[in-house]
């Protein structure tokens, strides 16, 4: 954007842009990330940089094979879950919906975990990597709310209860307790097996039936709108490498750098929150 524009004329002719992008390619495909969520309070892993922050995330294989894994997982997720659990849709999510609602945008697929965009009211979604108000029991496979887990969690664990932490993505928390081998791991109601919250967790893969109907989002989309996402993640980033190679346009939403930026076409550094419902005003 020249200089010369305040703050307002360059929110105004960026919201411009997008709304005639969103014009131009009504079956756009809308890819979310974080950065769409942070506004309703929830940390995103990376910085404008699209460098992680913290400690390397747990990662699925380990969880599954180490008890003291787990420990450490259910621990901190009992301390940040309520974070997450209060979470509510921001504009961005509801701007979506309205867009979605007027014909003026395709489906979402979101690598988010948190249901925002449900309960946005955004009806066309698939979240790529799972939803974390579920839980799956590893050994019968029965699924369960979240909600029912911590009560679990904190009816076994009262000397967590009440501990204060620093939020972090994904209803984790910044805490390490001094000693795990005195937290007690929650189990399956039904059969007593293993409980993980049914998610894609860091080193596992998506599973193949979801991927399978991601890819067909694509490939049916004549375009695709990234909105608060660094792609870092191959399993979003490969949507505009396949977007970039069938000839479609892609447009970003996104504060920061993002491992497609030579493939975007257009690309807006501004919050989501921002500028989407002002996109909506524009398309009315």
């Amino acid at each position: 954007m020249s200089e010369g524009f305040t703050i307002t004329e360059r929110a105004e002719v960026f919201a411009e842009m997008l709304a005639a992008f969103l014009a131009r390619h009504p079956n756009t495909l809308v890819l979310t990330g974080a950065g769409l969520s942070t506004a309703s309070g929830i940390p995103d892993y990376r910085d404008r940089d699209g460098v992680r922050r913290g400690r390397q995330p747990i990662q699925g294989p380990e969880f599954r094979r180490l008890d003291a894994v787990r420990r450490r997982y259910w621990a901190r997720s009992m301390v940040g879950w309520p974070t997450l659990a209060q979470a509510r849709p921001n504009a961005g999510h509801a701007a979506l919906a309205a867009l979605e609602y007027a014909g003026r945008i395709g489906p979402v697929l979101t690598q988010n975990v948190d249901g925002l965009h449900q309960q946005a009211g955004s009806r066309a979604v698939l979240e790529l990597h799972g939803n974390i108000h579920t839980v799956v029991c590893l050994d019968c496979r029965t699924l369960m709310p979240r909600a029912l887990v911590q009560g679990m969690l904190e009816a076994a664990n009262p000397h967590l209860l009440g501990a204060m932490a620093v939020p972090l993505p994904d209803g984790d928390a910044q805490i390490e307790p001094e000693s795990l081998g005195e937290f007690t791991l929650p189990v399956c109601p039904h059969c007593g097996g293993t409980l993980m919250p049914d998610v894609v967790f860091f080193g596992d893969n998506v599973p193949p039936a979801r991927t399978a109907h991601a890819l067909a989002l694509m490939e049916a989309a004549d375009a695709l709108l990234v909105v608060g996402s660094s792609l870092m993640v191959f399993s979003g980033f490969r949507f505009c490498r396949m977007a970039a190679a069938a000839g479609k346009p892609i447009a970003a939403v996104n504060l920061g750098r993002t491992r497609a930026d030579d493939l975007i076409s257009m690309k807006i550094e501004d919050s989501a929150e921002q500028l989407l419902p002002q996109v909506v005003r524009l398309l009315g």
